[in-house]
């Protein structure tokens, strides 16, 4: 008899098919000890085996428990996953990310990070975290200061209790929870202009490291980095390990999340702006880079792949770093700190007049008389004496 017609092979009569546990006529359950009596007739369910001395039920429909390990992500209770454990250890917590596709920034640690949190005012602070046996410092107070002004609530904490909120091995004393970090739109950094009306970008390929992510963000504020383009995918983003690496730089420094990097640097460079991958297999040696004072986005890869093969086929020009000494690689954020200090280094004297030779890919002009004026006048007045003689006569 075919199936769907009210009958099957092991029941003839049509009836529904005895649950697994519950027994026909005549049978007994599998693996049957004490208190599994038959079933009162066909098609009849035991009752479940919840009391002492049975097995737990399996994980089938009609009841019971899942076995093996617990499901991941919201639990029954609460509907939504803990985010932050007040008990354990900081290898059992789960890492501090926020949304899937954000940036993140929700949690910043440090002293100088908070700090800088609430210098910038760029986004909502909701609560700090002290911890009460901190030594008076000048930045503490600038913190208990700011947080009065901003009305942002203080708790403090003991020492324990402060470092089971941390995600860093060092949290300085010093928690802050703010909002999420708001990423800028690709286009918006290059309508921007930048410093001078030629913005100076800074691409990271691949870059999963955390502290270098921070150092990578801090030397690229410092350096007049006009913003960072970050990928989506399979890269750190802003993590308290990274706000507490960089110091604050993440408040001051705008920030870009793309899909793709290649399709980015196809993009930057439709808008006129020169893309110089930064790789230690580059051809060509940093300092004879020729188009440092036009629109640039240098793009450093990770350490040890360098920068990925797609990538680097977009870069208008790869550079690299020359090596003196026995090792042959720096690590990524130290290459990117000499980079960037050169290209700004450039771009300075071309501010006062000179250098800015070289292929353009805008005809806008940036020659800066009064700027070459000062620097002459600068030269002359710290320079030693100089003797001026008509041809043929001795000096006096």
């Amino acid at each position: 008899m075919s199936r769907g017609t009210g009958g099957s092979r092991n029941n003839p009569s049509g009836g529904k098919r005895p649950a697994r546990g519950g027994v026909g006529k005549g049978a007994s359950p599998k693996g049957g000890g004490p208190g599994r009596g038959r079933g009162s007739g066909a098609g009849e369910r035991t009752p479940s085996r919840g009391g002492s001395g049975g097995k737990p039920p399996r994980g089938k429909a009609g009841g019971g428990q899942r076995s093996g390990p617990p499901r991941r992500g919201p639990t029954a209770q609460t509907g939504s996953s803990v985010r932050y454990s007040d008990r354990g250890d900081r290898r059992t917590r789960p890492s501090a990310t926020t949304s899937r596709y954000g940036l993140g920034g929700d949690q910043v640690e440090g002293r100088q990070a908070v700090r800088e949190l609430l210098l910038a005012g760029t986004r909502k602070v909701r609560e700090i975290f002290l911890a009460e046996d901190l030594d008076p410092a000048p930045v503490l107070d600038d913190i208990r200061q700011l947080a009065r002004e901003q009305r942002v609530m203080v708790t403090e904490l003991g020492r324990k209790a402060l470092d089971r909120r941390s995600y860093t091995e060092s949290s300085q004393g010093v928690v802050a929870e703010a909002a999420e970090l708001k990423p800028v739109e690709l286009e918006d950094l290059v309508a921007d202009g930048g410093r001078g009306g030629s913005p100076f970008l800074l691409a990271l390929d691949g870059v999963t490291d955390p502290r270098n992510l921070g150092a990578l963000l801090r030397t690229a504020e410092c350096a007049g980095v006009d913003g960072v383009i970050l990928p989506r995918h399979r890269a750190a983003h802003v993590t308290p390990t990274v706000t507490k690496t960089a110091a604050g730089a993440v408040e001051h420094l705008p920030m870009a999340l793309v899909g793709g990097l290649p399709a980015a640097i196809e993009s930057l460079r439709s808008a006129g702006v020169w893309v110089v991958g930064l790789d230690s297999a580059g051809p060509t040696s940093l300092y004879d880079l020729t188009v440092a004072t036009q629109p640039i986005c240098l793009v450093a890869g990770a350490e040890g792949k360098g920068l990925s093969r797609l990538v680097a086929r977009r870069c208008d020009e790869v550079v690299s770093l020359p090596l003196r000494g026995s090792l042959d690689s720096l690590n990524v954020a130290a290459a990117v700190a000499i980079a960037t200090y050169e290209i700004t280094r450039r771009r300075s004297l071309r501010a006062l007049g000179f250098g800015g030779i070289g292929p353009r890919r805008s005809p806008s002009r940036g020659a800066v008389p009064e700027g070459h004026r000062l620097f002459w006048r600068r030269l002359l007045l710290s320079s030693a004496p100089i003797v001026v003689t008509r041809l043929g006569e001795p000096p006096g």
